[in-house]
């Protein structure tokens, strides 16, 4: 069955950074493009990053784009976000989606 499991979450301060990473299985993973979302405490669930099957193509929340960068390895099966100069506003749990699946969620805390 489809699995995505995100890792790479913790707490960071202000300006800081965090690389996630989402491992997929069940799937040719390569054959879909991929996504990261995020949802805030108190808020909707919104998209983040997605990424094309090759990763030619990127796209970028206004928010996010400039600091964050999504990227994937089709040989690992895996997807990244690399966060840069995070904020308090980027605290979220944030998920991969692929073919309209999700993973459980990895936590992402930006305080001092």
């Amino acid at each position: 069955q489809v699995q995505l499991v995100e890792s790479g979450g913790g707490l960071v301060q202000p300006g800081g950074s965090l690389r996630l990473s989402c491992a997929a299985s069940g799937f040719t993973f390569s054959s879909y493009p991929v996504y990261w979302h995020r949802q805030a405490p108190g808020k909707e669930r919104e998209w983040v990053a997605s990424i094309s099957t090759t990763g030619g193509t990127k796209n970028y929340a206004d928010s996010v784009k400039g600091r964050f960068t999504i990227s994937r390895d089709n040989a690992k099966n895996t997807l990244y976000l690399q966060m840069n100069i995070l904020k308090p506003e980027d605290t979220a749990v944030y998920y991969c989606m692929a073919r309209g699946y999700w993973g459980q969620g990895t936590q992402v805390t930006v305080s001092s």
